[in-house]
């Protein structure tokens, strides 16, 4: 398959998917989507090898259109060179009473798709660390440390996008009480 085609196949995929965890999620205006994405495991290398920012611009375009249907929130994680530190709006982190860290994401320091990303953003910043309300894991880059403290997985109906793996996941509040606690209102 030539690249051009598996990329517009990553885009179409990603927007489905995103998608789908958007709703199951009911993720809206004021929620937070992560996304670890490894470029190189899309395009059938191991991670961290062989990324580009032709397919970050695939996933990217993929989440945008389905953020502009549903408004939640896209923070896209960076590779381990930056902690996975988190791109994201500045006004978006300072609503939320994120520090920003210090750092500018490049594709063999942070990752193609935190790259690109960034410089998508009209005004971003990068953060240590957010409490998402779902993630979209696209490569095993390792997102559970952003998600809220219960997370769900969610199977979504493409298991995989080019060659990397796909695993999603919400997240609920946490049950509290015992044999007498109720959790819906009746």
């Amino acid at each position: 398959m030539e690249t051009r085609e598996l990329l517009e196949q990553v885009r179409a995929g990603v927007e489905t998917v995103v998608r789908e965890l958007a709703q199951a999620a009911a993720l809206g205006p004021g929620k937070l989507l992560v996304i670890g994405a490894s470029t190189s495991e899309v395009l059938g290398s191991r991670i961290g090898t062989a990324g580009t920012l032709e397919a970050a611009r695939s996933i990217y375009e993929g989440v945008e259109s389905a953020r502009r249907e549903r408004g939640f929130q896209p923070v896209y994680q960076c590779c381990e060179h930056l902690n996975r530190a988190l791109v994201l709006p500045r006004e978006t982190a300072e609503r939320l009473g994120l520090e920003e860290v210090a750092a500018v994401p490049m594709p063999r320091a942070g990752g193609s798709m935190a790259a690109y990303a960034y410089r998508q953003l009209a005004d971003p910043c990068l953060v240590e660390a957010v409490r998402a309300h779902a993630g979209i894991d696209i490569g095993d880059t390792l997102i559970g440390m952003h998600l809220k403290a219960v997370a769900v997985p969610v199977r979504p109906s493409i298991r995989e996008l080019g060659a990397a793996h796909v695993t999603m996941a919400l997240t609920r509040p946490r049950l509290i009480g015992g044999e007498r606690a109720v959790y819906q209102r009746t």
